[in-house]
């Protein structure tokens, strides 16, 4: 398999880790976001969305859509599970999950802070944008995982929504969050990254870091 993807993309760390989890090892093919290489002609043939990442299977299949992808592991290749056993508690992880990738991170992606810019927004106002996004993002999941015992978010093992919150962790701080508002998603984060597995997906651990 190949993944296609960029070292600091959010939702292909994600994949990274599920891909860890699993034990599955892949070819990485980088596309440079900030030199728009998600917009070369043979990328958009694979995605025409021009977004990473994408997983090239080996039967030349395309799958798009980090959830969807890591859905699709899951369902492929199922030990360890990433869900839970129960549909409540399927939907509770799924309901984080979604709570960063559908609307937490999109809308402080590469992208949109590019086109705040374009609209004559400055830096400031740009940056600003990104941290306040990331804190309502990241205030929602804290009482979504509220409820529930850690170490990880939703209980002993990691799940779909510390897939999401490692990478979301990593963009708060990027944009000057203090995250220690957050002690919560904060636990979860270091039982994550005490394994193998979340700490080999980080970006400067990939092939193209900068």
């Amino acid at each position: 398999m190949k993944l296609h993807g960029y070292f600091r993309s959010s939702a292909a760390w994600r994949v990274r880790i599920a891909l860890n989890l699993k034990g599955l090892s892949v070819t990485h093919v980088s596309h440079h976001l900030r030199h728009g290489g998600q917009r070369a002609p043979d990328y958009l043939a694979l995605n025409p969305q021009g977004l990473v990442p994408a997983l090239e299977l080996d039967d030349g299949s395309i799958l798009t859509q980090s959830l969807a992808i890591i859905e699709w592991l899951d369902e492929t290749h199922p030990q360890p599970p990433l869900l839970p056993a129960t549909p409540l508690e399927r939907a509770g992880v799924r309901a984080f999950a979604q709570a960063i990738a559908c609307d937490t991170h999109p809308v402080q992606n590469l992208k949109v802070l590019n086109r705040l810019r374009e609209l004559g927004h400055g830096s400031d106002e740009v940056l600003a944008w990104a941290a306040s996004v990331n804190v309502d993002g990241l205030s929602a999941c804290k009482q979504l995982a509220a409820k529930t015992a850690g170490p990880f978010c939703f209980g002993e093992a990691p799940t779909l929504a510390d897939l999401c919150l490692v990478p979301q962790l990593g963009n708060a701080r990027r944009f000057k969050v203090d995250v220690a508002q957050f002690p919560r998603l904060l636990e979860a984060e270091a039982a994550a990254l005490a394994l193998p597995a979340f700490r080999d997906a980080a970006p400067e651990r990939q092939p193209d870091a900068e």
